[in-house]
């Protein structure tokens, strides 16, 4: 039930609530999915599990009077092979590394990994460009990841592994590697034509298992609008997913500005992609769900973080000042948390700052202009255009 309203309450509630937020009237969300979403109230689960994590990890800025405090911890994205890829997809083309920390060679990482550890940094977010087998080369990397570990065992390193075979997987947990990730593509024209890939759905899934085996936090995402803004293999990447004792899973957006010009993407449809979390949600009711950073700019973006909530998904990436007087309207509480979304719950509660939403002024919140949003989000008030 919606806070302020009674149980008498009928459909449109959710609309009458966002009419009183500004920035959130005339939105164009579904009246469907909203009333849905409504009768469900999955936002209410919120309180039993002690709030919404809100990411922020300081490999992007976002500016705000009470939540800076949450990124002064420094957790930055690392690449191993800078800005190359050999892979080159469609919706990326490489670009999404381009903004990261470049370490070319092992004892660049370990230097890196000392001044973090120096300034009071937890962790960080290690991945680079794939070959053509989609494979990221971290064999040369694996002995200074051992001594990292050694060296600081409360130091985390969240591993995106790209298609990981067994040995490969169970290298990284014999190194140390706390948490991995990998993207699951359950759709094979996505496989073939967008990832360019000689590999089948089974592959990713088999990649999974052996990930899993090893024993690590194993938090797959999946890129909702992969097959060029189209939603076509998500249900069964989550299906895949749903069969493993996975640690977590992060839902995040394809972003047209990073594509390939030849092969031109479409925003997804932000609504059926509301549609997902709430399936998500209700396949995998045990599990803790997040909204990653790398979403589409502008209106869309809004619309994905307010779906997110009201589909009870666990945490949200630089959630925007509008879904904060959402979520004290809802009564929800947050926790803040300097760590990647791959990794929040590897943080002791001491370290994760729970809030009032009260506390949070309204005010505008400042992003710099990255590969993982190159746009600032701005919605123009009572019109609700970016």
């Amino acid at each position: 039930m919606l806070k302020g309203m009674d149980d008498s309450a009928n459909a449109g509630g959710l609309t009458r609530l966002f009419d009183t937020i500004d920035g959130l009237d005339q939105l164009p969300f579904d009246q469907q999915l909203l009333d849905e979403l409504q009768r469900q109230s999955l936002w209410s689960d919120y309180i039993l599990r002690d709030g919404l994590n809100l990411s922020m990890p300081s490999f992007r800025t976002h500016q705000h009077e009470t939540l800076i405090p949450a990124a002064i911890k420094p957790w930055p994205a690392v690449s191993i092979t800078g800005g190359r890829c050999e892979l080159q997809c469609d919706h990326c083309k490489g670009r999404i590394l381009e903004s990261m920390t470049a370490v070319h060679k092992p004892q660049q990482l370990q230097q890196l990994v000392d001044e973090l550890v120096g300034q009071g940094g937890e962790g960080l977010l290690l991945t680079g460009g794939s070959d053509h087998q989609n494979v990221i080369p971290y064999e040369p990397f694996l002995p200074v990841l051992e001594h990292i570990h050694t060296q600081y065992p409360d130091f985390t390193i969240a591993v995106h592994t790209g298609l990981a075979d067994r040995q490969q997987a169970q290298a990284l947990a014999d190194a140390g590697v706390k948490v991995v990730m990998m993207d699951v593509i359950g759709a094979q024209d996505t496989i073939t034509q967008v990832y360019h890939l000689k590999r089948q759905v089974a592959d990713f899934e088999r990649s999974l298992a052996w990930l899993c085996e090893t024993g690590v936090q194993v938090v797959p995402h999946i890129v909702i609008g992969l097959h060029y803004g189209q939603l076509l293999g998500e249900w069964q990447a989550l299906e895949i997913i749903g069969r493993y004792p996975v640690s977590g899973l992060v839902l995040v957006v394809v972003m047209p500005h990073l594509a390939s010009p030849r092969r031109r993407f479409r925003t997804p449809d932000v609504n059926l992609a509301g549609r997902f979390m709430m399936d998500a949600r209700r396949a995998l009711p045990d599990t803790r769900i997040q909204l990653g950073c790398a979403r589409p700019p502008g209106i869309q973006r809004l619309m994905l973080e307010v779906y997110a909530v009201l589909a009870g998904l666990n945490g949200i990436a630089y959630a925007s000042d509008e879904v904060l007087q959402l979520l004290e309207h809802l009564a929800i509480p947050v926790r803040l948390s300097a760590r990647c979304c791959s990794s929040v719950e590897q943080s002791p509660v001491r370290e994760i700052q729970t809030v009032n939403v009260k506390m949070i002024s309204a005010n505008g919140s400042n992003r710099c202009l990255s590969a993982f949003d190159r746009y600032p989000l701005q919605v123009k008030r009572r019109v609700g255009v970016s």
